[in-house]
């Protein structure tokens, strides 16, 4: 039991010199350390912290200046859906069998038209411009592809058709046009 004992006293001793000697070197270490060693420390301390305030300073600089150009970036998403539902509105009416024989349609429909206008004027004037695509190349960054169409008059991959209007708010891309894109018209042996 003597001898167990004297081992764990040992290895514990040997533990502890271990520690006393790291202790030891590191007092050195901080010994050896000069004023001018310290102060070069110091002043990269110092440099860190103020480029890092300053990385700061202009990541706040660059969100508030989002946050004022694009603030109303939801609001004119959401619009949209108005013009949309005008634009429908007007196609049911101008398309029902009921209606056609109402002599105030007309009428009714031009105050439709004028409400749509009114609303993309207010529109171009808050930098929300519509997505030009009939007859340009299909570009999937600004056109979502709804369906395709054997067209041989253009070239495949040409947008033929508009489903629904895309739309820019300034230079960011606030809904995708919904398009056809033609697509080469296949033969009855490629078919099979």
């Amino acid at each position: 039991m003597e001898n167990e004992n004297d081992n764990i006293i040992e290895e514990n001793q040997d533990g502890n010199n271990d520690v006393k000697s790291q202790t030891i070197n590191k007092r050195e270490e901080t010994v050896e350390t000069s004023p001018e060693d310290k102060l070069k420390e110091a002043q990269d301390k110092i440099l860190r912290a103020l480029a890092e305030t300053e990385n700061q300073r202009r990541r706040f600089e660059k969100e508030t200046k989002e946050a004022f150009e694009y603030g109303g970036f939801n609001f004119a998403r959401e619009t949209l859906a108005v013009l949309d539902n005008l634009q429908r509105a007007y196609q049911s009416i101008k398309e029902d069998e009921n209606l056609k024989n109402n002599k105030d349609l007309n009428k009714f429909l031009k105050n439709i038209e004028i409400i749509e206008k009114d609303l993309i004027t207010i529109f171009e004037k808050n930098s929300i411009k519509k997505i030009n695509c009939l007859n340009e190349k299909f570009d999937p960054n600004n056109h979502q592809a709804m369906l395709e169409i054997e067209d041989e008059k253009v070239s495949p991959g040409t947008v033929v058709q508009e489903i629904q209007p895309g739309y820019f708010y300034k230079d960011r891309l606030l809904r995708p046009s919904f398009v056809a894109v033609a697509k080469k018209k296949l033969k009855k042996s490629e078919n099979n």
